[in-house]
């Protein structure tokens, strides 16, 4: 049986916090936050709308991954192109790694 969640609501401005506070941090009136019990979805497995094991899709080998899939920005850089394949996927971080001095800000600053 799942456990019902507590969140506090402030009556005057209406904004949620997951613990009570004296004062409420977005209009900042005092004592305006009031206990909400909110109930768990109801329904089998565990989460907050987490996949279930029968909505797991399966893994598949990297020969079978199309590599295309995303639209990429292009660089000016064909070498770094190449690198990220075909350029930078929006919304995707780049970890840039190495050595002290070997020029990692040189190479991000020419990006």
């Amino acid at each position: 049986m799942a456990k019902a969640k507590v969140r506090y609501v402030c009556s005057n401005c209406g904004s949620v916090q997951m613990k009570w506070m004296g004062k409420c941090p977005e209009c900042g009136e005092w004592n305006t936050l009031e206990e909400t019990v909110v109930q768990p979805a109801s329904g089998k497995g565990r989460g907050n709308g987490a996949a279930r094991l029968g909505d797991v899709p399966k893994p598949l080998p990297l020969t079978q991954v199309a590599g295309d899939q995303a639209p990429r920005i292009p660089l000016s850089n064909q070498e770094l192109n190449r690198v990220l394949g075909g350029g930078i996927v929006p919304g995707a971080g780049i970890l840039v790694g190495g050595d002290p001095g070997i020029g990692k800000s040189t190479l991000l600053l020419q990006m």
